[in-house]
């Protein structure tokens, strides 16, 4: 009888034993999927938290701009109770003004609305064609209209050099792709490095190595990708445009950085500006 119930529990031991394994194998396949949901959702959330951002920007100069046609809509009301107190103010006449500032008005928000819905698109669309990896080097902001991509340097060229890596070839190719998609854009090149001095016989200090990297990323956009070369500005800051503290190591790394400025054209911009009321049409009527 007791060796009968020794193999009975040899036995239920032995099928826990089974079945925690499997269970194992299960906890260990859930917990991956965890991980790569994880991992996703991070992504999704960086990219919300930038949209946020961007809108938060755009919902500022909007109220902004709120502000300066309230400021504007008050002077005239001014003006138009000071001409009615007077008894020879032309009513009609202040009417028209106010009805031109509000359509001028109205029209550049109408631009600048179109200009922030293109930088926003763009700024996506970049975000998501670059890889987790490229996106640690990688920073994309919108300020005041304006595309800015910010790489680090030991992403783009080679150590203590202005030529471009060979790992540099398939986030430039992301890029180009972006800038030739978006034609009415102008793009500025903008070198900056950090404040120790460059130690080469054949760079003078950091304002030429921060221009000659510069030069090197807008003629690999040129000649590599066939970006229009009109388009192109390289220019060099050295280490005069800081936006960390040089006395750490961190801080001179996030210094040693070259910036692609993506703008867009002020055509529409200057347009608007051509169709306001002038003074003297004002007084003709």
């Amino acid at each position: 009888m007791k060796a009968f119930t020794a193999a009975l529990v040899v036995t239920a031991l032995l099928a826990t034993s089974c079945a925690s394994k499997k269970e194992l194998a299960q906890c260990r396949d859930d917990y991956k999927a965890l991980q790569e949901k994880f991992s996703n959702q991070s992504l999704e959330l960086k990219e919300a938290q930038t949209n946020v951002a961007n809108l938060n920007d755009r919902l500022k100069d909007a109220q902004n701009g709120l502000k300066g046609m309230q400021a504007a809509n008050k002077e005239l009301q001014k003006a138009l109770s000071e001409s009615i107190n007077q008894g020879g103010a032309n009513i009609s006449k202040l009417v028209d003004e106010i009805n031109a500032s509000n359509k001028y008005i109205k029209q550049l928000v109408d631009a600048k609305t179109k200009s922030d819905s293109l930088n926003m698109a763009l700024t996506n669309k970049l975000t998501k064609s670059l890889s987790k990896e490229e996106l640690k080097d990688v920073d994309v902001q919108v300020l005041k209209g304006v595309v800015y991509i910010s790489l680090n340097d030991n992403m783009l060229y080679q150590s203590g050099s202005y030529e471009i890596s060979p790992k540099a070839a398939e986030t430039l190719s992301k890029i180009a792709k972006i800038i030739t998609d978006y034609k009415d854009y102008e793009v500025l090149i903008e070198g900056n490095t950090d404040n120790v001095p460059i130690a080469k016989t054949n760079i003078r200090n950091n304002w030429d190595l921060s221009a000659l990297r510069a030069s090197s990323v807008v003629q690999e956009l040129q000649n590599k990708y066939g970006v229009n070369p009109s388009r192109l500005t390289a220019g060099g800051r050295g280490e005069y445009n800081p936006v960390a503290d040089n006395e750490t190591a961190d801080g001179r790394a996030k210094n040693r950085r070259t910036q692609i400025i993506i703008t867009p054209k002020l055509d529409q911009f200057l347009d608007l500006i051509d169709q306001a009321p002038a003074e003297d049409e004002q007084e003709e009527k």
